[in-house]
């Protein structure tokens, strides 16, 4: 794969909650559904994106904004207006004294707010469920990353903007891979531009001697890599190679590689339905068993247990 794509090989959503929201002044929504990350993309009209911590951020007409989970955040008209509706875990949404709000702000098919031809509309997709693979890019991106109308046209605003209220079969699955294309997308343009601060093995990939080395274990996980294997298809020394790779990468060849296959085997897990000792063969396992004590300690749970549905 070229860096880019094993950059954005993530998220995938599957049944990624979508909604297009319409307000009129003043209004606020706390946000504290824990997602690993939302799109907010900007119809109609102005808002502001407020987190508890660090720089709030302004949003206009065309403007779109990536929100990093799990830290909670306020969208509104104004940064002082306050809350009127918390959206919660799973889509559930409640009044800020903790009254369910009871579909009072329904307006139609995945439509929600005050009226549908309010002075705000924004869409709205969120991840419920973290990518691990993507999880790599994920964590190195800034809370609240944002791209504005005047350094990004958006060629999917009127799709999205039709598909998010039709009620048709098949629909979740058009909104999720509109959603991604949307992220994608995003993340390709602001990777492109001056503010963006790519993951270090990311910025590895240039290198000569690193880049080979992380191509060669993101290609073929499977193989039993070695740093002496590794150098020798480098053309390098082991000592150098582990010199170069961990002071670009920020970790050694070894450790990167252990990284990779879990998240590999996080994604299959959640992905597919194939055997743990199917997943192990396919990320460098040599059994089940190896791979489920790996797995746990980095994870914390069981295999069987990060399958599980919540």
């Amino acid at each position: 794969m070229d860096a880019l794509a094993g950059l954005l090989e993530g998220p995938r959503a599957r049944g990624a909650f979508m909604i297009r929201a319409c307000f009129d002044p003043p209004w606020a929504v706390r946000v504290e559904d824990r997602a690993p990350l939302t799109v907010m993309l900007m119809v109609r009209g102005d808002a502001w994106i407020v987190p508890d911590t660090g720089e709030r951020l302004r949003l206009r007409t065309g403007d779109l904004v990536l929100a990093r989970g799990p830290d909670p955040y306020t969208c509104a008209d104004d940064p002082g207006t306050p809350a009127q509706a918390v959206i919660l875990p799973g889509g559930a949404c409640s009044y800020p004294d903790g009254r369910p709000l009871n579909g009072s702000m329904d307006l139609g098919v995945r439509t929600w707010g005050d009226r549908t031809d309010g002075g705000a509309v924004l869409l709205i997709g969120t991840y419920l469920v973290r990518g691990e693979i993507g999880g790599r890019l994920l964590d190195a991106l800034p809370p609240l990353l944002s791209l504005a109308s005047d350094e990004w046209d958006c060629p999917l605003t009127p799709l999205l903007t039709t598909e998010v209220t039709r009620d048709a079969p098949g629909q979740e699955v058009v909104l999720d891979r509109l959603l991604d294309l949307l992220v994608i997308a995003a993340l390709r343009d602001w990777l492109a531009g001056p503010r963006a601060e790519p993951p270090a093995w990311y910025r590895a990939l240039g290198d000569p001697v690193a880049g080979r080395a992380l191509r060669l274990l993101q290609d073929d996980p499977a193989h039993p890599w070695t740093v002496a294997t590794l150098a020798a298809k480098t053309g390098v020394s082991r000592a150098a190679l582990a010199r170069r790779f961990t002071d670009l990468v920020g970790e050694s060849p070894m450790a990167y590689l252990t990284g990779w296959r879990l998240a590999l085997a996080a994604d299959r897990l959640r992905d597919t339905d194939d055997t743990l000792g199917a997943i192990a063969r396919q990320v460098g396992y040599g059994s089940a068993f190896a791979l489920s004590t790996a797995f746990k300690r980095v994870y914390g749970v069981s295999p069987r247990e990060y399958r599980a549905p919540a």
